[in-house]
C-alpha cells in the first residue's frame, strides 16, 4: 500500500504541471489572437507544427529516462533538474516583446516550441514515475485518482485566479498582467515540483540483464497491440477535449454574451472535473474499468450534443451541461493513465523487456498530437468561420463557435468508445499479469 502522504505528493507534480498545462489549454489561444495580435490561423499552424518536434524529442525522452541511472531512480531526478527551467520558459512564453507582425510569430514560435521540449522533458519522467510506485492495480486507480484530483485543483487555480490576477497585476495592461500571473504561478509550480520529488518513491524496476537501444524499443513498443489502441484512442480523446476547452472563452463571451462570467464558467467546469476524478476510484473498484471507461465517453458525447441545442438565452442550462460534461469525461481521466502502467506490464509479459519509460513517452506524444490538432482546429475553426478579434461577430461565426464546442468534441469521444472495444486488458486480464509477472522476478 502507499502512502496518503505519497499519493499527495505524487499528485503535486500534476498540479504543477497543469498550471501551464491548462493555462495553454485554456488562455494561450486567446493570448496570442488578442493580446500578441497574431492571426488565428498561424496560431493553429503553429500549434500542430512543434508536435512534428515532439515526434523526435518524446520518444528520446522515453528512452534516456529508461536508461537514467541515479541514486534517486530513473524518473524522480528530472523533477528536480527541470522544475526551474520549465518556470523561465513559462514566464517568456506569455511575455509580449514589442516586435513586428513577422517578430511576433518568430518569438512564438520559439518561446512556445521551447516551452514544449522542457514540458517533455519533465513531464514524461514524471506520468513514468506513476508507473513505477506499485504493482496493484488497484492502488495504481488510486494513485491517478489523486494525482488528477490534484490536477483538477491546478486547473481550478488557473481558471478561478487567471483571469482576476490578469486584470489586478495589469492594472489595464493585459498583456503585462498575463507575464506576472504566469510569473506568479510559475513559482508556486517549482516548488509543486520539487516536492513531489522528496515525496516519492520508485519501487518497480526493469530486468537487471535488460539491454535496451532505441531500435528494439520501437520494436518492442509496436509488438504491443495494446499501446497502438491507447495511442489511438489518446490523439482524438485529447483533440475534442483541448477544442472544447479552447473555444469556451469564445463561447461564452460571443455565443452566451457573457465575457464577465468567463471566469465562472471555466471554474465551475474544473469544479466538475473534480469531482469526476474523485469518484473514478470507487467507479473502478465496482465496474471493469474497461467498460466504465467507454461508458463515460460515450455519456460525454451525448451531453456535447445536447449542448448545441442550448439557446444563447439559456445560461443556467449551458453552464449546468458544461459541469456534467467535465464530470463524466474527467471520471474517465485516471482510469487512462491507470491502462498505460497495465499496458507497461502488458508488454514486459509478451517480449520480457520492461520499456516504462518509452511506452509513456509515445503515448503521451499522441497525446500532445490531439493537443496540437484540437488547438490547431480551434484556430483554423475561429478563421473559417470568420472571427474577428474582439469583435461583434457575424451569425456564421457565431455558429462556428458553437458547432465547434459542442459537436466535434462529441465526434471525439465517439470515436475514442469505438476504438476502446479492442482493449483486453481489463481487471481480471490485468491480475493474471501480475501473477506471471511475480512468478519470473
Amino acid at each position: 500500500m502507499i502512502s496518503t502522504k505519497e499519493k499527495i505528493a505524487y499528485g503535486l507534480g500534476d498540479t504543477a504541471s497543469n498550471i501551464v498545462f491548462q493555462t495553454v489549454m485554456l488562455f494561450l489561444t486567446y493570448f496570442y489572437t488578442d493580446i500578441f495580435g497574431i492571426s488565428p490561423a498561424f496560431v493553429g499552424t503553429m500549434f500542430l507544427s512543434v508536435r512534428l518536434i515532439d515526434a523526435v524529442t518524446d520518444p528520446l525522452m522515453g528512452a534516456l529516462a529508461d536508461r537514467t541511472r541515479t541514486r534517486w531512480g530513473k524518473f524522480r531526478p528530472y523533477l528536480l533538474w527541470f522544475a526551474l527551467p520549465f518556470g523561465l520558459i513559462s514566464v517568456l512564453a506569455f511575455t509580449t516583446p514589442d516586435l513586428s507582425e513577422s517578430g511576433k510569430m518568430v518569438y512564438a514560435f520559439v518561446t512556445y516550441t521551447a516551452l514544449m521540449m522542457v514540458y517533455t522533458a519533465i513531464n514524461i519522467p514524471y506520468c513514468a514515475l506513476g508507473g513505477v510506485l506499485t504493482a496493484d492495480p488497484k492502488e495504481r486507480v488510486s494513485v491517478q485518482s489523486y494525482r488528477f484530483v490534484f490536477a483538477m485543483l491546478g486547473g481550478l487555480l488557473v481558471s478561478s485566479l487567471t483571469l482576476p490576477l490578469v486584470e489586478f497585476l495589469g492594472k489595464g495592461d493585459e498583456a503585462k498582467g498575463y507575464q506576472l500571473t504566469i510569473t506568479a504561478m510559475s513559482i508556486l509550480g517549482v516548488a509543486m515540483f520539487l516536492a513531489c520529488f522528496w515525496g516519492t518513491k520508485e519501487r518497480l524496476h526493469p530486468p537487471a540483464d535488460q539491454q535496451l537501444s532505441l531500435k528494439k524499443d520501437m520494436s518492442f513498443l509496436y509488438k504491443n497491440d495494446q499501446w497502438r489502441i491507447l495511442s489511438i484512442a489518446a490523439v482524438f480523446l485529447l483533440s475534442g477535449n483541448v477544442l472544447k476547452m479552447s473555444l469556451a472563452i469564445y463561447y461564452v463571451k460571443y455565443y452566451l454574451n457573457l465575457p464577465d462570467s468567463i471566469t465562472l464558467f471555466i471554474t465551475l467546469g474544473m469544479l466538475g472535473n473534480i469531482a469526476g476524478c474523485i469518484l473514478a476510484e470507487p467507479l473502478a473498484k465496482r465496474v471493469c474499468k474497461v467498460k466504465a471507461y467507454i461508458g463515460l465517453q460515450l455519456a460525454a458525447a451525448g451531453i456535447c450534443v445536447l449542448s448545441y441545442f442550448v439557446p444563447s438565452h439559456q445560461t443556467a442550462l449551458a453552464f449546468g451541461l458544461f459541469v456534467v460534461w467535465g464530470f463524466a469525461f474527467n471520471m474517465a481521466t485516471p482510469l487512462l493513465w491507470a491502462k498505460m502502467a497495465d499496458v507497461v506490464d502488458y508488454g514486459q509479459q509478451k517480449t520480457g523487456v520492461r520499456i516504462t519509460g518509452m511506452i509513456y513517452a509515445s503515448i503521451i506524444f499522441f497525446i500532445k498530437l490531439g493537443v496540437a490538432i484540437g488547438g490547431a482546429a480551434a484556430g483554423w475553426l475561429l478563421a473559417g468561420y470568420g472571427y474577428q478579434a474582439d469583435s461583434d461577430q457575424t451569425e456564421t461565426a457565431l455558429h462556428g463557435i458553437r458547432i465547434s464546442f459542442t459537436i466535434y468534441p462529441a465526434i471525439g469521444s465517439l470515436i475514442v468508445a469505438f476504438v476502446m472495444r479492442w482493449y483486453i486488458l481489463d481487471n481480471q486480464k490485468v491480475d493474471e499479469i501480475n501473477n506471471q509477472l511475480k512468478g519470473v522476478a
